[in-house]
């Protein structure tokens, strides 16, 4: 492995400006592409985690109070100041995570759309009032933030994903703590300068970098009220249980192995198109990939002739250089797990249309590369199709009926995404209705709901209650009063009852 011997260092965002922190420790930063260390990355101690804590709940106390009209000011100007560093954005995310710069863009894309949502704040928050419900009685409710949130986001968008949290957890009152994953951290950073340039207060949105001893720091302190989570299942249910066993509001989202199911009605080019696309986009590191295609009856032999072809085709590169498809996969770790889960189902009698163990990049033999592979003939006791791969591979399982397909889905112990491929309504409205999946997609392969829809799967792709984003992320970052108030006239002050008053 090709490791450089110069090294930028990378701080965290504290209470308004970079910070080394206390921490003494640091991990490596790489581009996957190349294989080589870009970044030595501080890790914060506890004595960070406590600074950063501190600052956010000073800050909330005092955010939380600012009027509507302020905070949607430095929400517009923050979608301004991010629309506008696109490509600086993209760059850093390429660098780092390797996606090709095209897909790092679209991630920025769908993150504006959150802000943009965001910037609606005045009209999401509106409570209800209600006029003598007795006599001389009103009720009325309204939303007041948590106060200190944090989030703790994955490597596969570092953009994106602080970008479903932040914005509505900042536009609803409270400070956030941003825990990007230590694989990719330099988006985060730009995001914190830009926000301050947006006229942020100093605290109300913080950088901290670390690993398990930061997170669990987050999940337990006394003055963290809430935490938003995307990553592995295990992980999430860890974090949902450790969390609310320490008092706080959590939404932990988890992992995936989406289907999408194809019938023989289907127009199978535009299927196949689709499903390459969704399982080989981003090198197949997103939790709403298309993992397993489910072939029904005589649409199986013909949807994999035309996926192999489409795979085959991909092109593999640096996700700088022109025309690349695809990019290589986060770690080496990721590679050789890719790599263990497709030889395992090849020795278990799964049949090899399209393998990608062996690809090389020229000029790049030092990256993390793993090409398009397509694996026919998986049965549902392979750990290609019990574990979510989180590569670029596409099993194929085939089934009679669309009877059958959707039992084959509601058995998965995953909710996260599924699809359809199907010419006909009937067929797809009984899959919508049928399937225990949390985002449906009929002839649309990624169903990752616009902003003002909220992102959210069922079973073991959710832990806790609330979707992240749109109408139930407002809710989330917040909690409801509720307000019976009775205003007499000075001659009629009295009329206290022992009994409970009901007209």
């Amino acid at each position: 492995m090709t490791v450089t011997t110069e090294t930028s260092t990378i701080n965290h965002f504290i209470n308004g400006a970079e910070s080394a922190g206390e921490g003494g420790r640091t991990t490596n930063v790489y581009n996957p592409a190349t294989g080589a260390v870009s970044a030595q990355l501080r890790l914060a101690n506890r004595a960070d985690l406590d600074a950063t804590v501190a600052a956010a709940r000073k800050a909330a106390d005092t955010w939380g109070d600012i009027s509507l009209a302020k905070r949607t000011a430095v929400l517009f100007k923050f979608r301004e100041l991010v629309a506008s560093h696109v490509e600086e954005l993209a760059q850093l995310v390429t660098a780092e995570h390797g996606k090709v710069l095209s897909d790092a863009k679209g991630e920025i894309g769908r993150g504006l759309e959150v802000i943009e949502y965001a910037c609606g704040i005045p009209t999401l928050l509106k409570g209800d009032y209600s006029d003598q419900v007795s006599t001389g009685i009103d009720v009325f409710n309204f939303r007041e933030p948590l106060g200190v949130v944090a989030g703790i986001t994955p490597f596969n968008f570092p953009v994106m994903v602080p970008l479903w949290m932040a914005p509505m957890a900042i536009a609803t009152g409270n400070a956030f703590i941003l825990k990007p994953s230590e694989r990719d951290p330099s988006a985060s950073m730009l995001l914190a300068r830009l926000w301050k340039q947006a006229g942020l207060p100093d605290g109300v949105f913080q950088v901290l970098h670390g690993d398990k001893e930061t997170v669990d720091g987050l999940l337990t302190h006394p003055d963290v009220d809430g935490i938003s989570f995307v990553g592995s299942t295990p992980i999430a249910q860890y974090v949902h249980e450790t969390a609310t066993k320490h008092g706080k509001r959590v939404q932990a989202l988890g992992g995936a192995k989406n289907h999408a199911i194809v019938m023989p009605d289907a127009d199978l080019d535009n299927a196949a198109d689709h499903l390459a696309a969704a399982a080989f986009g981003s090198a197949g590191e997103r939790c709403m990939a298309i993992s397993v295609a489910v072939a029904v009856g005589d649409a199986a032999d013909l949807i994999v002739k035309k996926v192999e072809e489409r795979a085959l085709a991909v092109k593999v590169n640096n996700g700088t250089a022109p025309g690349a498809e695809m990019g290589p996969v986060i770690t080496p770790a990721s590679k050789e797990r890719i790599v263990r889960i497709v030889t395992e189902a090849e020795a278990a009698g799964a049949a090899m249309v399209v393998d990608g163990r062996d690809l090389v990049v020229p000029g790049h033999e030092d990256g993390f590369w793993v090409g398009p592979t397509v694996i026919d003939h998986v049965k549902t006791e392979m750990t290609a199709y019990t574990e979510e791969i989180f590569g670029p591979v596409l099993v194929v399982v085939r089934v009679d009926t669309l009877e059958d397909g959707i039992k084959l889905i509601n058995a998965n112990p995953y909710g996260n995404g599924t699809a359809i491929f199907t010419s006909s309504g009937a067929h797809a409205r009984k899959f919508q209705r049928s399937v225990t999946v949390g985002m449906i997609g009929i002839n649309v392969p990624l169903p990752v709901p616009v902003a003002y829809h909220s992102f959210g799967g069922w079973k073991a792709s959710l832990f806790g209650d609330k979707h992240i984003y749109g109408p139930e992320g407002v809710s989330f970052y917040t909690r409801g009063k509720v307000v019976t108030s009775r205003w007499p006239e000075p001659t009629h002050a009295s009329g206290a009852s022992y009994n409970f008053p009901s007209n």
